[in-house]
Protein backbone atom coordinates (compact mmCIF):
# COMPACT_ATOMS: atom_id res chain seq x y z
CA UNK A 1 0.00 0.00 0.00
CA UNK A 2 1.00 3.62 -0.39
CA UNK A 3 2.83 5.05 2.62
CA UNK A 4 2.32 8.29 4.53
CA UNK A 5 4.47 11.03 2.95
CA UNK A 6 4.64 12.96 6.21
CA UNK A 7 5.90 9.92 8.12
CA UNK A 8 8.78 9.16 5.78
CA UNK A 9 9.73 12.83 5.43
CA UNK A 10 9.68 13.42 9.17
CA UNK A 11 12.04 10.48 9.57
CA UNK A 12 14.33 11.95 6.91
CA UNK A 13 14.12 15.32 8.69
CA UNK A 14 15.18 13.74 11.99
CA UNK A 15 17.92 11.61 10.43
CA UNK A 16 19.20 14.40 8.15
CA UNK A 17 18.82 12.95 4.67
CA UNK A 18 16.46 13.56 1.75
CA UNK A 19 13.91 11.47 -0.10
CA UNK A 20 13.63 11.67 -3.85
CA UNK A 21 10.42 12.97 -5.44
CA UNK A 22 10.17 11.67 -9.02
CA UNK A 23 7.54 12.85 -11.49
CA UNK A 24 5.86 10.22 -13.66
CA UNK A 25 3.69 10.37 -16.77
CA UNK A 26 3.43 6.73 -17.83
CA UNK A 27 4.15 3.13 -16.85
CA UNK A 28 7.74 2.94 -18.12
CA UNK A 29 8.86 5.98 -16.11
CA UNK A 30 7.20 4.60 -13.00
CA UNK A 31 8.79 1.17 -13.44
CA UNK A 32 12.26 2.66 -13.85
CA UNK A 33 11.88 4.81 -10.74
CA UNK A 34 10.49 1.98 -8.60
CA UNK A 35 13.16 -0.51 -9.69
CA UNK A 36 15.85 1.95 -8.64
CA UNK A 37 14.25 2.34 -5.21
CA UNK A 38 13.93 -1.43 -4.90
CA UNK A 39 17.59 -1.97 -5.81
CA UNK A 40 18.85 0.58 -3.28
CA UNK A 41 16.26 -0.11 -0.55
CA UNK A 42 15.18 3.51 -0.54
CA UNK A 43 11.84 5.19 0.14
CA UNK A 44 10.58 7.30 -2.76
CA UNK A 45 7.84 9.78 -3.52
CA UNK A 46 6.08 9.28 -6.84
CA UNK A 47 4.63 12.55 -8.08
CA UNK A 48 2.07 13.47 -10.69
CA UNK A 49 1.74 17.03 -11.91
CA UNK A 50 -1.54 18.52 -13.08
CA UNK A 51 -0.14 18.20 -16.60
CA UNK A 52 0.47 14.47 -16.09
CA UNK A 53 -3.08 14.04 -14.77
CA UNK A 54 -4.47 15.87 -17.79
CA UNK A 55 -2.35 13.64 -20.05
CA UNK A 56 -2.87 10.19 -18.53
CA UNK A 57 -5.85 10.53 -16.19
CA UNK A 58 -5.90 10.50 -12.41
CA UNK A 59 -7.34 6.99 -12.10
CA UNK A 60 -4.69 5.52 -14.38
CA UNK A 61 -1.80 7.20 -12.55
CA UNK A 62 -3.19 6.44 -9.10
CA UNK A 63 -3.78 2.76 -9.81
CA UNK A 64 -0.39 2.34 -11.48
CA UNK A 65 1.27 3.83 -8.39
CA UNK A 66 -0.86 1.78 -6.01
CA UNK A 67 0.04 -1.43 -7.86
CA UNK A 68 3.73 -0.49 -7.78
CA UNK A 69 3.54 0.08 -4.02
CA UNK A 70 1.89 -3.31 -3.50
CA UNK A 71 4.53 -5.13 -5.55
CA UNK A 72 7.58 -3.33 -4.16
CA UNK A 73 9.46 -3.70 -0.89
CA UNK A 74 10.42 -0.03 -1.09
CA UNK A 75 8.10 2.46 0.68
CA UNK A 76 6.27 4.46 -1.99
CA UNK A 77 4.20 7.60 -1.41
CA UNK A 78 2.06 9.28 -4.08
CA UNK A 79 2.09 13.07 -4.24
CA UNK A 80 0.37 15.78 -6.28
CA UNK A 81 3.03 18.19 -7.53
CA UNK A 82 2.26 21.93 -7.93
CA UNK A 83 -1.44 21.77 -7.28
CA UNK A 84 -3.00 25.01 -8.48
CA UNK A 85 -6.45 23.81 -9.56
CA UNK A 86 -8.62 23.27 -6.44
CA UNK A 87 -10.72 20.69 -8.28
CA UNK A 88 -7.70 18.53 -9.12
CA UNK A 89 -6.42 18.84 -5.55
CA UNK A 90 -9.79 17.68 -4.24
CA UNK A 91 -9.82 14.72 -6.64
CA UNK A 92 -6.35 13.65 -5.44
CA UNK A 93 -7.47 13.87 -1.82
CA UNK A 94 -10.63 11.91 -2.55
CA UNK A 95 -8.96 9.11 -4.51
CA UNK A 96 -6.32 8.53 -1.85
CA UNK A 97 -3.04 10.28 -2.65
CA UNK A 98 -0.53 10.21 0.20
CA UNK A 99 -0.03 13.97 0.00
CA UNK A 100 -0.88 17.01 -2.11
CA UNK A 101 0.86 20.27 -2.84
CA UNK A 102 -1.00 23.53 -2.86
CA UNK A 103 1.08 26.01 -4.85
CA UNK A 104 -0.19 29.49 -4.13
CA UNK A 105 3.31 30.97 -4.13
CA UNK A 106 2.46 33.29 -7.02
CA UNK A 107 -0.01 35.17 -4.80
CA UNK A 108 0.84 37.63 -2.06
CA UNK A 109 1.73 36.33 1.40
CA UNK A 110 -1.73 36.64 2.95
CA UNK A 111 -3.56 35.05 0.03
CA UNK A 112 -0.99 32.23 -0.05
CA UNK A 113 -1.72 31.60 3.62
CA UNK A 114 -5.48 31.73 3.13
CA UNK A 115 -5.52 29.27 0.20
CA UNK A 116 -3.02 26.95 1.86
CA UNK A 117 -5.07 26.81 5.08
CA UNK A 118 -8.14 25.79 3.11
CA UNK A 119 -6.33 22.82 1.53
CA UNK A 120 -4.65 21.86 4.81
CA UNK A 121 -8.05 21.72 6.50
CA UNK A 122 -9.54 19.61 3.72
CA UNK A 123 -6.59 17.22 3.43
CA UNK A 124 -5.97 16.73 7.14
CA UNK A 125 -9.56 15.60 7.63
CA UNK A 126 -8.70 12.69 5.31
CA UNK A 127 -5.31 12.00 6.91
CA UNK A 128 -3.44 13.40 3.90
CA UNK A 129 -0.42 15.65 4.35
CA UNK A 130 0.17 18.94 2.54
CA UNK A 131 3.16 20.62 0.93
CA UNK A 132 3.07 24.36 0.41
CA UNK A 133 5.48 26.80 -1.21
CA UNK A 134 6.83 30.16 -0.11
CA UNK A 135 8.91 32.14 -2.55
CA UNK A 136 9.24 31.40 -6.27
CA UNK A 137 12.09 29.60 -8.01
CA UNK A 138 11.73 30.80 -11.60
CA UNK A 139 11.95 28.85 -14.86
CA UNK A 140 9.30 26.81 -16.67
CA UNK A 141 8.29 23.16 -16.61
CA UNK A 142 5.00 21.38 -17.33
CA UNK A 143 2.21 23.82 -16.34
CA UNK A 144 4.45 25.78 -13.95
CA UNK A 145 6.08 29.01 -15.07
CA UNK A 146 7.71 31.85 -13.14
CA UNK A 147 9.75 34.72 -14.56
CA UNK A 148 11.83 35.56 -11.51
CA UNK A 149 13.18 34.09 -8.31
CA UNK A 150 11.85 35.42 -5.01
CA UNK A 151 13.91 34.01 -2.16
CA UNK A 152 12.17 32.66 0.91
CA UNK A 153 12.57 34.83 4.02
CA UNK A 154 13.31 32.80 7.20
CA UNK A 155 10.95 34.74 9.50
CA UNK A 156 8.17 34.61 6.92
CA UNK A 157 8.71 30.85 6.56
CA UNK A 158 8.16 30.34 10.28
CA UNK A 159 5.05 32.53 10.29
CA UNK A 160 3.70 30.77 7.23
CA UNK A 161 4.11 27.31 8.78
CA UNK A 162 2.62 28.42 12.11
CA UNK A 163 -0.43 29.98 10.46
CA UNK A 164 -1.16 27.34 7.82
CA UNK A 165 -0.28 24.07 9.53
CA UNK A 166 1.37 22.74 6.35
CA UNK A 167 3.39 19.55 6.81
CA UNK A 168 6.39 20.38 4.61
CA UNK A 169 7.49 23.53 2.83
CA UNK A 170 9.06 24.16 -0.57
CA UNK A 171 11.52 27.03 -0.34
CA UNK A 172 13.37 29.21 -2.84
CA UNK A 173 17.16 29.28 -2.41
CA UNK A 174 18.31 29.64 -6.01
CA UNK A 175 17.01 26.72 -8.08
CA UNK A 176 14.87 26.98 -11.21
CA UNK A 177 12.38 24.80 -13.10
CA UNK A 178 13.09 23.04 -16.38
CA UNK A 179 16.22 22.19 -18.39
CA UNK A 180 17.18 25.80 -19.14
CA UNK A 181 17.74 26.72 -15.51
CA UNK A 182 20.76 28.98 -15.42
CA UNK A 183 22.92 31.28 -17.51
CA UNK A 184 25.95 30.43 -15.37
CA UNK A 185 26.87 27.62 -12.99
CA UNK A 186 24.22 27.10 -10.33
CA UNK A 187 25.06 28.20 -6.81
CA UNK A 188 22.45 27.65 -4.13
CA UNK A 189 22.15 30.02 -1.20
CA UNK A 190 23.15 27.57 1.51
CA UNK A 191 23.45 30.26 4.18
CA UNK A 192 19.82 31.20 3.57
CA UNK A 193 18.86 27.52 3.79
CA UNK A 194 20.58 27.23 7.16
CA UNK A 195 18.65 30.24 8.49
CA UNK A 196 15.32 28.86 7.24
CA UNK A 197 16.04 25.46 8.77
CA UNK A 198 16.91 27.05 12.09
CA UNK A 199 13.58 28.90 12.13
CA UNK A 200 11.42 25.94 11.11
CA UNK A 201 10.87 22.43 12.38
CA UNK A 202 9.34 20.60 9.43
CA UNK A 203 10.83 18.92 6.33
CA UNK A 204 12.00 21.36 3.65
CA UNK A 205 11.60 20.77 -0.08
CA UNK A 206 13.81 21.72 -3.03
CA UNK A 207 12.06 22.21 -6.36
CA UNK A 208 13.84 22.77 -9.67
CA UNK A 209 16.65 20.51 -8.51
CA UNK A 210 17.29 18.28 -11.54
CA UNK A 211 20.94 17.90 -12.44
CA UNK A 212 20.50 17.73 -16.24
CA UNK A 213 23.62 15.51 -16.46
CA UNK A 214 25.86 16.38 -19.45
CA UNK A 215 26.13 12.70 -20.55
CA UNK A 216 22.33 12.58 -20.96
CA UNK A 217 22.33 15.85 -22.88
CA UNK A 218 25.18 14.62 -25.08
CA UNK A 219 23.40 11.34 -25.79
CA UNK A 220 20.14 13.03 -26.72
CA UNK A 221 21.99 15.61 -28.85
CA UNK A 222 23.93 12.90 -30.66
CA UNK A 223 20.66 11.42 -31.86
CA UNK A 224 19.00 14.63 -32.96
CA UNK A 225 17.79 16.58 -29.90
CA UNK A 226 18.22 20.36 -29.95
CA UNK A 227 19.28 21.18 -26.38
CA UNK A 228 21.76 24.01 -26.61
CA UNK A 229 22.23 25.87 -23.32
CA UNK A 230 20.62 23.38 -20.93
CA UNK A 231 22.08 23.42 -17.44
CA UNK A 232 21.11 21.87 -14.12
CA UNK A 233 22.09 21.87 -10.44
CA UNK A 234 25.48 20.20 -9.85
CA UNK A 235 25.58 17.09 -7.67
CA UNK A 236 27.84 18.87 -5.18
CA UNK A 237 25.21 21.59 -4.61
CA UNK A 238 22.45 19.02 -4.10
CA UNK A 239 24.51 17.15 -1.52
CA UNK A 240 25.27 20.42 0.27
CA UNK A 241 21.58 21.33 0.35
CA UNK A 242 20.67 17.92 1.81
CA UNK A 243 23.42 18.22 4.40
CA UNK A 244 22.01 21.58 5.52
CA UNK A 245 18.34 20.76 5.82
CA UNK A 246 16.60 19.76 2.58
CA UNK A 247 14.56 16.57 3.07
CA UNK A 248 12.69 16.21 -0.23
CA UNK A 249 14.31 16.81 -3.62
CA UNK A 250 12.15 17.03 -6.73
CA UNK A 251 13.31 15.49 -10.01
CA UNK A 252 11.47 15.68 -13.33
CA UNK A 253 13.70 17.08 -16.08
CA UNK A 254 16.37 14.38 -15.62
CA UNK A 255 13.77 11.65 -16.17
CA UNK A 256 12.45 13.35 -19.30
CA UNK A 257 15.99 13.76 -20.58
CA UNK A 258 16.77 10.07 -20.01
CA UNK A 259 13.53 9.01 -21.71
CA UNK A 260 14.22 11.29 -24.66
CA UNK A 261 17.82 10.17 -25.12
CA UNK A 262 17.13 6.44 -24.82
CA UNK A 263 14.17 6.44 -27.23
CA UNK A 264 16.07 8.54 -29.78
CA UNK A 265 19.04 6.16 -29.69
CA UNK A 266 16.87 3.06 -29.95
CA UNK A 267 14.92 4.36 -32.93
CA UNK A 268 18.13 5.48 -34.65
CA UNK A 269 19.94 2.18 -34.03
CA UNK A 270 16.93 0.06 -34.98
CA UNK A 271 14.93 1.88 -37.66
CA UNK A 272 13.23 -1.38 -38.57
CA UNK A 273 11.70 -1.69 -35.10
CA UNK A 274 8.04 -0.83 -34.59
CA UNK A 275 7.30 -2.75 -31.39
CA UNK A 276 6.71 -0.06 -28.69
CA UNK A 277 7.92 -2.48 -26.01
CA UNK A 278 11.34 -2.69 -27.63
CA UNK A 279 11.43 1.04 -28.29
CA UNK A 280 10.51 2.05 -24.73
CA UNK A 281 12.42 -0.58 -22.71
CA UNK A 282 15.78 1.23 -23.01
CA UNK A 283 14.12 4.39 -21.65
CA UNK A 284 12.95 2.50 -18.57
CA UNK A 285 16.46 1.13 -18.02
CA UNK A 286 18.18 4.51 -18.37
CA UNK A 287 15.66 6.17 -16.04
CA UNK A 288 16.47 3.51 -13.44
CA UNK A 289 20.17 4.38 -13.62
CA UNK A 290 19.45 8.11 -13.33
CA UNK A 291 17.23 7.58 -10.28
CA UNK A 292 19.79 5.34 -8.60
CA UNK A 293 22.36 8.12 -8.93
CA UNK A 294 19.91 10.64 -7.46
CA UNK A 295 19.08 8.38 -4.50
CA UNK A 296 22.79 8.09 -3.71
CA UNK A 297 23.08 11.89 -3.68
CA UNK A 298 20.13 12.19 -1.29
CA UNK A 299 21.54 9.71 1.24
CA UNK A 300 18.39 7.57 1.34
CA UNK A 301 19.98 4.19 0.56
CA UNK A 302 18.91 1.48 3.03
CA UNK A 303 16.44 3.82 4.73
CA UNK A 304 13.36 1.64 4.51
CA UNK A 305 11.06 2.39 7.45
CA UNK A 306 7.57 0.94 7.59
Amino acid sequence: MLVDTKKILNYAHNQKYAIGHFNINNMEILQGVVQAAENLKSPIIIATSEGAINYAGINFLYNLSLTASELSNAPIALHLDHGKDPEIIRKCIKIGYSSVMIDASHYDFEKNIRLTKQIVSLAHRKGISVEAELGTIGGAEDLVSERKILYTEPDKAKEFIDRTGCDFLAIAIGTSHGAYKFQKEAKLNIELLKKIKAKTNIPLVLHGASGVPPPLVDLATKYGAKLSGVKGVPDSQIKLAVKNGINKVNTDTDLRMAFNAAVRKQVFDHPEEFDPRKILSPARELIQKVVENRIKQFGSINKIQR
